[in-house]
């Protein structure tokens, strides 16, 4: 495969979740291996440890690289792993099942195009099952594979698949998922991993690797709110470019082209863009996530934290933010509290105005009658921000609606936000 032909390839990102001791990290390392996708030097560290411990190949250790990890058997940290097959380039996070690292799998969950959870065939839906598929859909992943694993234990029975697809099918009847697929596998011996298996001939859908690159992701992006956060100003000191003024970024939405209407926020400057360039030179088109420099046809007053979008397009503008948050600090949240707002490429200052309720992640009940958020928990909240943001629903676009709360005081995340649609303001009624 030459250069050109690996970086133009179309780069899916999943995310693993299951209860423990599901096999995510085996899954993760049957994937790896029987895709031949392992380095030499991988292969050998992979022998050489599951030597150590008195086992046969143990593909978990590929992900769980902690020692902590090793010792317990269990998945702490996210682990990130990339590998690439001829149709698609791939990057995994693998996350914790236990129920006190959920901060960690939001983190891995958060850039997703496709969520994988594992089901064991021998339990049956869980409550970590519920509370895994509940997070993903709040975290707005719009594909979703069912991996229902370790089916060599039930003696690969169809009726055993059917009946916890069954049940989860009434479960996610709830949510929003848009693209639901179900898999029985063996991560262990390899079934419907990589290869088809001869145990399960009554199963006739893809295996778990052809579903990755199968699975559509050209839709995924939002196309029509274009959305460009200015990152940096660029002012070379040269004499050839003295009156050139560039502005770099990452397209968080929408396409945009040289010659289109854009407005500047927060100042409300209208300009049109001049060009737009990447690292291959000037371009006709930019969409996400292109990272690129725009020239406009005017000189304004833009700096880092501003924001290009179109005409009649614009987002919500607003300093009070209604959003779901996940709570990942040990010092827990609460209402009247001051941190840093980070949304795109702004950092303001921000209050916690109210918590609204919280999320008993077991049963998904909403509990109102709360004064904080502890780590791990996830309520809604009310913030005031210190300026006004710009910012679309964190179900519209993923990008500019998430923010990120930081401690003033240690620079810390303390936690990370899903923006929901403000409520329409209802006119008052004349006396």
């Amino acid at each position: 495969m030459d250069e050109k032909t690996y970086l133009n390839m179309d780069l899916l990102r999943f995310t693993t979740a299951g209860s423990v001791d599901d096999g995510k990290s085996t899954l993760i390392g049957r994937l790896l291996y029987d895709s031949k996708t392992l380095f030499e030097d991988q292969l050998e560290n992979l022998e050489r440890l599951s030597q150590q411990r008195g086992e046969e190949l143990n593909l978990a250790l590929l992900t769980d690289g902690l020692r902590a990890e090793r010792e317990q058997g269990i998945t702490i940290d996210v682990a990130y792993r990339y590998f690439a097959t001829p149709v698609r380039k791939f990057i995994i996070a693998d996350t914790p099942g236990h129920i006190q690292y959920t901060r960690n799998m939001v983190t891995g969950a958060s850039t997703a195009n496709l969520a994988l959870i594992l089901v064991d065939a021998r339990n049956g839906v869980t409550e970590q099952t519920h509370r895994h598929i509940f997070i993903a859909s709040l975290l707005q992943i719009p594909h979703f594979a069912i991996c229902i694993n370790k089916m060599d234990l039930v003696d690969y029975k169809q009726e055993v698949y059917d009946s916890i697809k069954t049940e989860i099918e009434d479960f996610i009847s709830k949510l929003s998922i848009p693209d639901i697929t179900f898999i029985p596998i063996s991560a262990l011996l390899g079934d419907n991993v990589v290869n088809a298996s001869k145990n399960m001939d009554w199963y006739h859908g893809p295996t778990l690797l052809y579903h990755l690159e199968d699975v559509h992701i050209g839709s995924d992006e939002n196309l029509v709110d274009c959305r460009f956060p200015v990152q940096y100003v660029i002012r070379p000191r040269s004499d050839k470019y003295h009156d050139y003024r560039g502005y770099a970024g990452k397209i968080a939405s929408g396409i945009f082209k040289p010659g289109d209407s854009v407005i500047v926020l927060p100042s409300g400057f209208t300009t049109t863009i001049k060009t737009i360039e990447s690292p291959q030179g000037e371009i006709d088109e930019a969409f996400p996530p292109m990272s690129v420099v725009m020239q406009l046809a005017d000189d304004l007053d833009i700096s880092r934290g501003d924001m290009l979008v179109r005409p009649h397009n614009t987002p919500f503008i607003s300093q009070d933010i209604d959003c779901m948050v996940c709570w990942m600090n040990t010092k827990p949240l609460n209402p009247g509290t001051r941190y840093i707002i980070r949304h795109t490429t702004r950092e303001i200052k921000g209050i916690i105005k109210e918590i609204q309720y919280k999320i008993d992640i077991n049963t998904l009940h909403r509990i109102s009658e709360v004064t904080s958020l502890a780590l791990n928990e996830i309520g809604r909240i009310t913030i005031r921000a210190a300026q006004p943001l710009f910012f679309d629903s964190y179900e519209h676009n993923r990008t500019t609606g998430s923010i990120i709360l930081i401690d003033e005081a240690t620079n810390e995340t303390v936690g990370a936000g899903m923006i929901r649609e403000p409520s329409p303001k209802v006119p008052e009624k004349k006396k």
